[in-house]
């Protein structure tokens, strides 16, 4: 099964996502899907993919943060985001509640959206609680870069894109993002695009 992420004004990225009964967890055709979207993920390469991303509206998703995408980000930036590797998993059926107040900005893109990016105020620690790719109840609790994967791959299932949360005065191409912010804390981006403190 090959699949093709769609792209933003493609309605099925803007529906609520159904769940999943555990009978069609259990069914070739969902693991089939899950293989497919695993390798859809890697071939793109991202660190989440959510099954509306592949025109399914169901309420699934597959993260993997592999060390090896850490090669080219400097170790403050790591230290600064919070991030370090994620296996692969499923998350089936979620609900996501954050465990604190506390919101970090960081500049987040999508497949469906690609060549652009944004600052996006996310929490910084959470709990999902979720179905497994058996159909097993599993709970994450997670904090920074991963707690901000999490975020992203569940707003798909209800519709949204990291647009809809985004600065806007942020919102910059790759390329712009390579030449002008790559690198820098996000304090020193705030206060040169006049956002204020944090």
């Amino acid at each position: 099964m090959k699949l093709q992420i769609v792209q933003a004004g493609n309605p099925v990225l803007r529906q609520r996502a159904r769940s999943l009964s555990l009978a069609e967890i259990a069914s070739q055709e969902i693991q089939n899907l899950i293989e497919a979207m695993r390798t859809c993920m890697r071939e793109a390469p991202g660190v989440g993919l959510a099954a509306p991303q592949v025109g399914l509206s169901l309420q699934l998703a597959v993260i993997e943060d592999r060390a090896e995408y850490h090669t080219d980000v400097l170790a403050n930036q790591l230290r600064e985001r919070e991030r370090l590797p994620v296996p692969f998993h499923v998350i089936i059926n979620p609900t996501l509640t954050a465990l604190t107040d506390e919101k970090v900005d960081f500049f987040e893109g999508c497949l469906s959206l690609p060549g652009f990016s944004a600052l996006v105020s996310r929490a910084r620690s959470v709990r999902v609680e979720c179905l497994n790719e058996q159909g097993k109840k599993k709970a994450i609790e997670a904090s920074g870069w991963y707690a901000r994967i999490l975020q992203h791959e569940i707003d798909h299932l209800h519709g949204g894109l990291y647009i809809d949360r985004m600065n806007s005065r942020t919102f910059t191409s790759a390329e712009n993002w390579a030449a002008f912010w790559k690198g820098k804390p996000v304090s020193e981006i705030r206060k040169t695009l006049d956002l204020g403190v944090d």
